[in-house]
């Protein structure tokens, strides 16, 4: 009988389903892949637990899952999205949600978190639900800051990238409006080991 390893088999699957979404928004492979190493960063530095880190941003890697269940024409739109548009694609949060809703799975269960409430912020301008502070998961948390760094210094169809010293000053700036002011110290004490995760994931 065919034994499975489960660790490397369930991470393996994990990778090529959050490809799915990233794939159909342009092939943004890197995308996953700096947000799960940039939210290794800040939870190692927040104290976590290797195991604990390694759970969130393995499935951190799913945080856009739900694009899936969005109009590709809107995905690769060029320039920015009408109010309308916009309000389409925040319906992103909550199909990733459904999607991975009702697992047994851990990582799952922390994955459906986190694709639900990646946008909140810190002074609950975010959305689906306008959540605020530690109301807001700290796994989602993690994962907003990471996000919107990457998304930041990463070109979109619909935007150019700032550079990573602009994107900083941007993250730093936002601390106790968009973003949980002790991740933010603790991205700005990490900001050399970030730098170094994004330069070394796109050499590849």
């Amino acid at each position: 009988m065919y034994s499975l390893d489960s660790h490397r088999e369930i991470m393996d699957a994990i990778w090529r389903l959050a490809y799915i979404a990233e794939f159909r928004e342009g092939s943004n492979l890197g995308h996953i892949e700096r947000v799960k190493g940039y939210v290794q960063i800040l939870g190692r530095g927040f104290g976590l637990t290797q195991s604990e880190y390694q759970l969130i941003s393995t499935a951190c890697q799913l945080h856009d899952i739900g694009k899936v269940g969005l109009p590709e024409a809107l995905l690769l739109q060029q320039g920015q999205y009408s109010d309308t548009e916009m309000q389409k694609i925040k319906r992103h949060t909550t199909i990733g949600a459904e999607i991975l809703s009702n697992s047994s799975s851990p990582l799952l269960q922390a994955a459906e978190t986190i694709a639900l409430n990646h946008h909140e912020r810190w002074d609950g301008s975010g959305y689906p639900h306008g959540i605020r502070g530690e109301d807001i998961p700290f796994s989602a948390r993690l994962c907003a800051l990471a996000d919107v760094f990457d998304a930041l210094t990463t070109p979109r169809p619909y935007k150019k990238e700032i550079s990573p010293d602009d994107a900083s000053r941007l993250i730093i700036g936002a601390s106790g409006s968009l973003f949980d002011p002790q991740l933010v110290v603790i991205f700005e004490d990490e900001l050399s080991s970030i730098l170094k995760v994004k330069k070394t994931i796109e050499k590849h």
